[in-house]
């Protein structure tokens, strides 16, 4: 999203962008997402949720993501609704693939570039699935050509490289794109959650986006979780959903056949998987989107925006979307500025 965005409003600029594309088609991730962009309502909430995260990003985004959505609107982009349905967030909800029918042009698939102006290549999800042994849920490109383009000329990285926004899934192999939002196991928060020895292992109560809990799954031996669902938890509603509809995704065990005793409650055990969808940590930038050195000092000609930077969710997490509209807008106003 973050390179249509750079390469839309660098064209109302009057500008003559190219997108260098290393997969076969435009959108990355963002093409495979659900469509929410949002913002928090507010620097102190946003820092409340990202406790670790750079406070002059953190306002930029709250201060400049209203307007930037109006943009995205005047480009053409439809947004259905205007609501997240979460009283922390402010957003919107579009179709993806007409963002990108919107807004993709002059993408040259299968191509990369050794002098960018701007990199929004969408961090390195497939590097850190690999590394990690978890489920990759981003597109397979993603896999860290901007991050190391970047330090190796010498730019500065930002927060916990380890971290990232994911989900827990089915306890299958692969993920199948068409399966990246449907098959979400978003519920922990009415679930009992254990390992795979039916012993709990979270640390803290579960947070509203449960990014937290796949990033603890994570880190058992492999991989690998259980959810234990009550009759009550099963008719608990998740958006338009069931607790009960997004179990069935899952192939969820009866309590009697689990390889460990369970409380009488009990009904179903889901096993899931961590997944990783986008990185947290990335390149260090300011406020204008320029990528810094260890010295704070600016990258000559260099940008970055989207999930590519790092500093603006660290801790936590905020919308990867929302960041790569208003810092893809503020690279292109900026690399345009530069080279004037």
């Amino acid at each position: 999203m973050a390179g249509l965005v750079a390469a839309a409003r660098a064209r109302e600029l009057g500008a003559a962008p190219a997108v260098y594309e290393k997969g076969t088609r435009a959108g990355g991730s963002m093409l495979l997402s659900s469509g929410f962009v949002w913002r928090y309502r507010s620097v102190d909430i946003h820092l409340d949720q990202c406790p670790s995260a750079d406070e002059s990003l953190v306002r930029t985004i709250v201060e400049q993501f209203d307007d930037a959505l109006d943009w995205l609107e005047s480009t053409g982009v439809e947004l259905l609704t205007r609501k997240t349905g979460n009283p922390l967030t402010t957003g919107a909800r579009f179709d993806p693939k007409r963002l990108v029918a919107a807004l993709a042009r002059d993408i040259r698939l299968g191509e990369t570039t050794s002098n960018p102006a701007i990199l929004a290549t969408g961090g390195f999800a497939a590097r850190l699935a690999s590394g990690r042994e978890v489920l990759l849920r981003a597109n397979p490109w993603s896999d860290g050509d901007g991050l190391d383009l970047a330090v190796g000329r010498g730019a500065a990285t930002v927060g916990d490289m380890e971290e990232f926004y994911g989900r827990n899934m089915p306890d299958v192999d692969v993920l199948a794109e068409e399966d990246f939002v449907t098959a979400s196991q978003l519920y922990a928060q009415y679930a009992l959650v254990v390992d795979e020895e039916g012993r709990e292992f979270l640390q803290a109560p579960v947070s509203w986006h449960e990014s937290d809990v796949a990033q603890a799954t994570a880190r058992q031996p492999t991989r690998r979780a259980w959810y234990l669902l009550t009759e009550k938890a099963l008719r608990q509603k998740i958006r338009e959903r069931t607790v009960s509809d997004m179990a069935a995704a899952a192939k969820p065990v009866p309590a009697k056949q689990l390889p460990f005793p369970v409380p009488h409650s009990i009904v179903l055990g889901v096993p899931v998987r961590a997944a990783v969808t986008s990185t947290i940590g990335g390149l260090r930038i300011d406020e204008r989107a320029r990528v810094l050195d260890e010295r704070g000092a600016p990258v000559d000609g260099l940008h970055a925006a989207g999930v590519d930077a790092g500093g603006w969710a660290t801790g936590g997490w905020a919308s990867g979307l929302g960041a790569a509209l208003v810092f893809g807008r503020i690279a292109a106003e900026s690399a345009l500025d530069q080279a004037a």
